[in-house]
């Protein structure tokens, strides 16, 4: 993700940590071998001093994932408004410093929803609070293209492979994976991309965004916030999700495998022109 153009970007931390670590395990027939886990350590959200939420995460990229989190929460508007990202792994947490104090910050945290992300997510406010704004950019998708992109996702997860224990997303444009983050919970790998595409200044535009996980409601909202108009899953779908799909015109498509898959909403955008062969 290069953008050319000059733009802000707030104070970093590099903090990233390796995903797996080695361990010893015990096989069926009482054999030491050594296998990789993944990774997962709680980090501490301060915003301002004043502590937001703890995210469990294999800490990968937790500055990204921090400012994805803030602005998938609505709990700061602009990248500029932020003045630095300071991780500490010592102490397991993270220090956000804003340039203008957030306003109406404590009334804002009051309303908290534990969502059904793995792990468990947080949702802090109105979730519906903002959808009715969103106006997404759709365009036609190719059933080709779609085959080629659940394909060349296969070169991807590799925390999964080598350790499991962990969801995978996507960002795409047509066949091409312009990045994938991994961790412990979707929702934290969504809020991982949200920050990278809202530092390096990424639109959302003709973009189609790809979880190992379910589509649910805080999925879906999460999406839409980033400008994304397609969302892919291999997995389920849940009824809200599916309702706010709908509501926000969000093309929704799960269960995609090979060449299969489940168009849930936004059936009108999808060219069929590559229909597998049915069998006789």
């Amino acid at each position: 993700m290069v953008n050319t153009k000059p733009f802000y970007r707030p104070e970093l931390t590099q903090s990233g940590l390796a995903p797996t670590c080695s361990v010893i395990a015990h096989d069926e027939y009482g054999n030491e071998r050594e296998t990789q886990i993944a990774g997962e350590l709680p980090l501490t959200i301060y915003l301002d001093r004043r502590e937001i939420v703890t995210l469990m995460t294999l800490g990968g990229h937790p500055e990204a994932l921090v400012l994805g989190f803030l602005k998938n929460q609505r709990l700061v508007k602009n990248i500029e408004d932020i003045k630095a990202v300071q991780v500490d792994w010592e102490t397991s947490a993270v220090a956000v410093t804003t340039n203008n104090p957030v306003a109406d910050l404590e009334k804002r945290l009051e309303k908290r929803t534990v969502t059904t992300g793995c792990g468990q997510g947080t949702v802090f406010g109105d979730i519906m609070a903002g959808l009715d704004a969103i106006k997404l950019k759709h365009t036609p998708l190719r059933q080709s293209t779609l085959y080629n992109l659940l394909y060349n996702l296969r070169e991807y997860n590799d925390v999964y492979k080598s350790a499991g224990a962990v969801h995978g997303c996507a960002l795409c444009e047509d066949d091409s994976i312009l990045t994938f983050v991994e961790d412990v919970g979707r929702h934290n790998a969504v809020d991982a991309i949200a920050g990278m595409m809202w530092l390096d200044q990424v639109s959302g535009d003709n973009k189609i965004f790809y979880t190992t996980g379910r589509l649910t409601s805080e999925m879906v909202i999460k999406v839409s916030q980033m400008g994304i108009s397609v969302l892919l899953s291999r997995s389920g779908i849940t009824q809200m999700g599916l309702e706010l799909a709908q509501k926000t015109g969000v093309t929704m498509i799960a269960r995609a495998k090979g060449r299969h898959f489940l168009v849930f909403n936004g059936q009108e955008l999808i060219v069929y022109d590559a229909p597998p062969q049915k069998r006789s």
